[in-house]
């Protein structure tokens, strides 16, 4: 396995994309000790599409480790001449569809704000940014449809990338490390208010450009809401408050392919109802809590299924050994696998107990590409890089139903629940 770009989560005040983690060796669910038991997957239906983590894009130079994949389907507004990608990844942690425009074969219409000029995002990774115009596509899930929504195509040479978005460049398949990303987070938006007015962000950090469409030159610029990269599940006309991911179970030695659902909606049809997962409100940078006793006060948290690892903490804190080659420098490796406890807080104090397991990441299996228990350090977030924190990423999802409510559709502000 290598590392990959990865991205900010996407909160109330900043665009995001994929980050990467990790829990239990018996799978998600073995918050309470005993042997995990995989969910029933829900049967396919209207409001479902079909998940994988496989090894990613067969043109990827090396496979993706703990990647949730899915087929997405863009269409020119309107029509139906409509294009399926595959290997897009499924990311819980940010909003909107991104798409690499060199696998992208329609001629999509660029969003243009005022005669002359195009809209083009400057999306920030930790170790890069992704630079590219915003276009406007249907976006086809199953028989959900989203109409005429902002989307960001990546890698474009068309709009030159502008000096304030200087950092490393994620434009291709091998540094973004899929063909395109699906965000499904807890904002109908990928910026919210914050980009409306340039007075609210500090200089530099204003994701969204108006870029002349004769010269490519490009400036920030303040974005309305209705013209920002949009969620596309809280697009659809129905079934829009939500999603639920389901995943099985996943053995310690992990697992070269796992297909799992996506289910869109929470309580709107008979297929996704909350059962007896406990909701946990967010706060409004959209993120809970994790009370660590081994790692002292609670921590700032959030669950994102783009990330391939359980970052949490730093081996300072932790005690747990980091991998000593360069390649795997941002996982764990203790000595031998080891078990650790944690509580997920809501923003009203609320919380579930979780067991997860931190394995030795340089022994795991190469033939798998699925592992419950890898795990690396948490890099910090957006707001203060030098608070670290948790990312309960994807192997938190595996033996698990994980519901992500999105904010002003649900009724009841932004939630996780599992």
């Amino acid at each position: 396995m290598r590392a990959r770009a990865r991205a900010f989560p996407a909160v109330a005040s900043l665009a995001g994309l994929g980050l990467w983690a990790s829990c239990g060796s018996n799978g998600g669910n073995d918050n309470s000790g005993g042997a995990c038991v995989s969910p029933a997957l829900a049967a396919p239906a209207a409001n479902t599409v079909a998940l994988v983590v496989d090894s990613g894009s067969p043109q990827l130079s090396s496979p993706y480790t703990n990647g949730l994949f899915t087929s997405v389907t863009l269409c020119m507004p309107g029509t139906t001449t409509c294009q399926t990608i595959d290997h897009f990844l499924v990311d819980t942690g940010s909003v909107g569809v991104r798409v690499l425009e060199s696998v992208l074969a329609l001629p999509l219409p660029l969003l243009s704000p005022t005669d002359g000029t195009a809209l083009a995002e400057c999306s920030p990774f930790v170790d890069g940014s992704a630079w590219g115009p915003v276009r406007l596509a249907d976006v086809q899930l199953s028989q959900e449809v989203a109409s005429s929504i902002p989307i960001q195509t990546i890698g474009e040479s068309a709009l030159a990338r502008p000096a304030a978005c200087s950092a490393v460049a994620v434009d291709d398949l091998n540094s973004l490390g899929s063909n395109g990303i699906l965000g499904v987070g807890v904002f109908p938006e990928d910026c919210g208010a914050a980009c409306t007015s340039l007075a609210n962000l500090s200089p530099g950090s204003m994701p969204y450009f108006s870029c002349s469409t004769t010269s490519g030159d490009c400036t920030p610029a303040a974005t309305p809401l209705t013209q920002q990269v949009a969620h596309p599940v809280a697009s659809f006309p129905t079934d829009n408050n939500g999603v639920i991911i389901q995943l099985p179970c996943v053995p310690a030695q992990g697992s070269p392919l796992v297909h799992g659902v996506m289910i869109f909606g929470i309580g709107t049809e008979a297929n996704n109802g909350l059962g007896s997962a406990q909701p946990l409100p967010l706060d409004l940078d959209g993120f809970v809590t994790t009370d660590y006793p081994e790692g002292g006060s609670p921590y700032t948290s959030y669950l994102d299924s783009g990330s391939n690892a359980l970052f949490f903490l730093n081996s300072a804190t932790t005690g747990i050994s980091p991998c000593p080659s360069k390649g795997l420098s941002q996982f764990y490796c203790p000595s031998s696998t080891i078990s650790r406890t944690a509580e997920i807080l809501s923003s009203a104090g609320a919380g579930v107990p979780i067991m997860f397991s931190v394995t030795n990441a340089a022994i795991l299996p190469a033939s798998s590409n699925a592992f419950s228990n890898l795990a690396g350090p948490m890099q910090g977030f957006p707001s203060n890089p030098q608070v670290p924190g948790f990312d309960w990423g994807l192997p938190f999802f595996f033996g698990r139903s994980v519901y992500t409510g999105i904010s002003d559709q649900s009724g009841a502000g932004a939630y996780f629940a599992f």
